[in-house]
C-alpha cells in the first residue's frame, strides 16, 4: 500500500497549470485563438451557473465556458468582459479518482478542450457527435 502521509491533492494553482499546458498543446489553428480566452478556477461551480444550467449536484460540473462564442462575435459587439473558462477542481478530482484510468492532465485537457469547443461554437450535441469520453 502507498504511503499517502505528507501528500496532497492537486490544488487550485496546479489545476489551472495543468490548463494553460493544454492550450499550449493544441495545434497552431487552436492555440492562437485559445489563448485569448482566460481561465478562472474554483472548488465548485457558483450556485448562479449551477442554477442556470439546472445542476442541483456541484460534482456534475467539471468546466464551464462562459462567454460569446467566436462563431457570434461582431466587431460591433460592446463586451464588457472577456471570454472565460471554469474549471472546478473537487468534481474534476472527484472524476480522476472515480475513472482511476486516466492522468489528470488528460482529464484536465480533456475538459478544457471541451470547453474551448464552446468559444469556438460547438454545442453539446455537435461536440457529442465526435467525442465518447464520457459514455
Amino acid at each position: 500500500m502507498d504511503d499517502w502521509k505528507g501528500r496532497t491533492a492537486p490544488d487550485l494553482d496546479v489545476i489551472e497549470e495543468l490548463a494553460q499546458a493544454a492550450v499550449a498543446s493544441l495545434p497552431p489553428a487552436f492555440a492562437g485563438p485559445a489563448k485569448a480566452v482566460q481561465f478562472r478556477v474554483a472548488e465548485f461551480a457558483p450556485e448562479d451557473i449551477l442554477d442556470d444550467l439546472g445542476i442541483e449536484d456541484p460534482f456534475e460540473l467539471t468546466g464551464f465556458y462562459e462567454g460569446v462564442p467566436m462563431t457570434e462575435k461582431s466587431v460591433m459587439d460592446m463586451l464588457d468582459r472577456p471570454d472565460m473558462i471554469w474549471l472546478f477542481r473537487r468534481p474534476i478530482l472527484d472524476e480522476w479518482a472515480e475513472r482511476g484510468d486516466v492522468e489528470l492532465g488528460d482529464l484536465i485537457a480533456h475538459v478544457v478542450v471541451h470547453e474551448l469547443a464552446h468559444h469556438f461554437g460547438w454545442s453539446d450535441d455537435d461536440i457529442a457527435l465526435i467525442d465518447r469520453w464520457w459514455e
